[in-house]
């Protein structure tokens, strides 16, 4: 019987990842700071930045990356090339900033549901849930980011994987703490590394296959029977 609820042991586990990695959530603001702004007020940076990765988003999906022009750009965002250049300095740029938005909104949903007070396998299904969301929130952009990451110079392609690794492994250590608890049969580490990375892969999949899925099933459809299949694994 277990003598905690998985709740209390993923609270000590926020804790503990928070305070682990503070330094490196800061150091994920620093990273948009990488990009030279001429712009003082921080608040407006972080707004009109939104409208330029937004925009950006938009062409590079329909258009590609190679193709869309800053002009483009600027006239989908709504502001003068002179202004663009305010926010960002080149395309590479907006690139960067797009990577760092979907690890942004992703991070929040899974930090979300570890906050939030769920127990025993429920604490699991309710991280998949949230993580699944935030992927179809971010579906164009997930998508987009798989075809231009290696498009970013190569110290901005290392700091985008090293943030994919660091949301991987918030799924792999509440995988983790469940193990330790158990609820269910004891798996051994590696088994628990790869299946923190098969539920990252399958929130990544209803955007890739979305064109496909969306014609057979709702999202929340999709997301009990991937959660089911999870859950049968972990007997």
């Amino acid at each position: 019987m277990v003598k905690n609820s998985f709740f209390h042991v993923l609270l000590f586990f926020y804790e503990k990842a928070y305070h682990r990695e503070s330094s490196e959530l800061k150091a994920e603001v620093n990273n948009a700071r990488e990009v030279a702004t001429q712009i003082k007020n921080q608040e407006l940076v972080k707004q009109r930045r939104r409208q330029i990765v937004d925009a950006a988003v938009h062409l590079f999906v329909r258009h590609g990356y190679h193709k869309t022009t800053t002009r483009a750009l600027a006239k989908e965002t709504g502001l003068s090339i002179g202004s663009l250049y305010e926010y960002v300095s080149s395309k590479d740029d907006v690139l960067y900033l797009v990577c760092i938005a979907i690890h942004a909104e992703v991070e929040a949903g899974i930090q979300g549901a570890l906050a939030r007070s769920s127990h025993g396998r429920q604490a699991l299904a309710e991280i998949i849930r949230e993580y699944f969301y935030a992927c179809n929130r971010m579906s164009d952009h997930v998508l987009l980011l798989y075809q231009v990451t290696h498009f970013l110079p190569e110290k901005w392609q290392k700091k985008v994987l090293e943030t994919e690794i660091r949301i991987t492994n918030l799924i792999v250590e509440a995988i983790r703490e469940l193990n330790e608890t158990g609820v269910f049969e004891r798996l051994d580490e590696d088994t628990v590394d790869l299946l923190g990375h098969n539920i990252s892969v399958l929130g990544h999949t209803w955007a890739f296959r979305r064109w496909y899925f969306a014609k057979r099933l709702t999202l929340d459809q999709y997301i009990d029977h991937q959660t089911a299949f999870i859950m049968g694994f972990l007997k």
